[in-house]
């Protein structure tokens, strides 16, 4: 299958939220209970995508004319890193994190973080992150996870 790597436009927030709920809603709820699931989905409307969007750099992951996956640049942290659940398991989460780590090393970031779900974590690690805390947001475990660019 082939995944086009892309900046997202305000076109694609639809799609985005669409990626995001899927993939909470089947992956991550594997790990955090319902409420959890709940309150990251608030997060994720279509407004704040597009709130979202002028604040990050956000890209997506296209098949055909389909938005299939998210991931976003804040400075020197990813985020919202999502790939439907069809998807999954294919490399196009790999695809997604070299374009985010080009772009990051681009721009001079030498440490990049990521605030991981416990679903994410073993993802991020065979990446090359290495888990250096974790934090609690209410129910809500992150580990925060960190790889060295360029060195």
């Amino acid at each position: 299958m082939q995944c086009q790597i892309r900046l997202a436009t305000d076109e694609d927030a639809v799609a985005i939220n669409r990626v995001i709920i899927a993939a909470l809603r089947e992956s991550n709820s594997k790990d955090y209970p319902a409420d959890v699931i709940a309150a990251v989905e608030r997060g994720f409307t279509v407004q704040a995508i597009r709130s979202l969007m002028t604040q990050r750099q956000v890209y997506v992951g296209t098949v055909g004319l389909s938005v299939i996956a998210t991931a976003s640049l804040d400075d020197d942290v990813v985020r919202s890193v999502f790939v439907e659940p069809k998807h999954q398991r294919i490399g196009i989460g790999r695809q997604l994190m070299a374009v985010i780590q080009s772009s990051a090393a681009s721009a001079g970031v030498d440490v990049l973080r990521v605030p991981s779900s416990i679903t994410a974590q073993d993802f991020y690690a065979s990446l090359g992150f290495v888990a250096i805390r974790d934090e609690f947001h209410g129910a809500e475990r992150t580990v925060i996870m960190q790889l060295q660019l360029g060195k």
